[in-house]
């Protein structure tokens, strides 16, 4: 039986990818953090399947033992202080976390199983920022524009770094924005999402927001993680864009979350200029051609359909189904 080791296994990517490779007849292990307070809310339905393990990525100890516990076949680090606001406010945190932390593990894996494990890395379309080329590819100048893009820039170099310089295979999927029903509250399409459903109900009668117009190019992350896989089944290790090839602004976004509820969003929607970014992102789309050829993958959630989802999961949780959204993707 084949075992993958997965950091990050308590966040959205992470539980999605955990339910995905159990479904490949995988024995899944994740790590997590040690902490006062258990946040297993993502995986609570997957528990008595997985096995979880304390490390952490600032402890380059933790990592090697529990390498040689698990001895996995494939490692997928997903785990990273992702938030990009909070990079602003916490630049070093974000720094040791989601690139140093990416050495730490690479480290571990070659001094335990560099001819063995295979390396999957989180990378980001963060990494492009200030676009220098639209769509962006696998050969597009990168240009990030926040204090996380930077991080997963070095993230990304020093996993190139390592493939080429120890023979390592080590790749890298250059995600582009992916949500879903269990995204956390501070990334904006479940702040729409949770805003709209609230509204909805009554609970409140305000969305605030910031630019409107920033444009992402936005998939599903059950479709994302099948892609993460792709990539360590290939006879050579490469890194891909992992994207729809399709961009919607976040005005997209709050019009068709309001329209599933039957309410017109101007009435509601403020701008407020606290929530600009110091350093905004305005358009990213990336182009999958690559990953659509060499990997055969390609997305099956739609933008629409991705939106419903979770302003009708909202709605289910806010109503009472505490439940709704961790549940088995269909």
């Amino acid at each position: 039986m084949k075992k993958a080791l997965i950091t990050g296994i308590t966040g959205q990517d992470g539980s999605y990818l955990a339910e995905f490779l159990l479904t490949k007849g995988y024995e899944v292990h994740g790590i997590v953090r040690r902490s006062s307070t258990e946040n297993f809310e993502r995986i609570g339905h997957l528990t008595d399947k997985i096995h979880l393990h304390q490390a952490d990525l600032l402890d380059q100890l933790s990592l090697i033992d529990v390498l040689k516990e698990v001895n996995p076949g494939e490692v997928y680090n997903l785990a990273a202080q992702s938030f990009v606001p909070t990079s602003w406010k916490q630049p070093v945190l974000t720094g040791e976390f989601t690139a140093m932390g990416v050495t730490r593990m690479l480290e571990a894996i070659k001094l335990l199983g560099r001819d063995r494990i295979r390396f999957y890395q989180a990378s980001s379309s963060e990494m492009f920022g200030k676009v220098q080329a639209v769509p962006q590819t696998e050969t597009t100048p990168f240009y990030p524009r926040s204090p996380y893009g930077v991080a997963k820039l070095y993230g990304h170099w020093i996993t190139i770094n390592y493939r080429e310089s120890y023979n390592m295979y080590c790749v890298s999927g250059i995600l582009f924005n992916h949500e879903s029903e269990r995204r956390g509250k501070e990334f904006v399409t479940r702040k729409v999402s949770d805003g709209v459903a609230r509204i909805k109900l009554g609970m409140t009668n305000e969305l605030r927001l910031g630019n409107l117009d920033a444009k992402r190019d936005w998939g599903h992350a059950a479709d994302y993680v099948r892609a993460m896989w792709m990539m360590l089944q290939q006879a050579e290790p490469d890194d891909y864009v992992i994207s729809t090839g399709e961009t919607h602004s976040v005005q997209e976004l709050v019009e068709i979350a309001f329209d599933c509820v039957g309410l017109n969003w101007k009435k509601h929607v403020v701008l407020d200029p606290a929530f600009i970014r110091p350093a905004e992102v305005d358009l990213l789309i990336g182009d999958p051609a690559k990953a659509n050829k060499n990997l055969g993958w390609k997305p099956e959630i739609s933008f629409p359909e991705l939106v419903r989802r979770m302003v009708l999961s909202d709605l289910a949780k806010l109503r009472g189904n505490a439940h709704a959204g961790y549940a088995k993707a269909a």
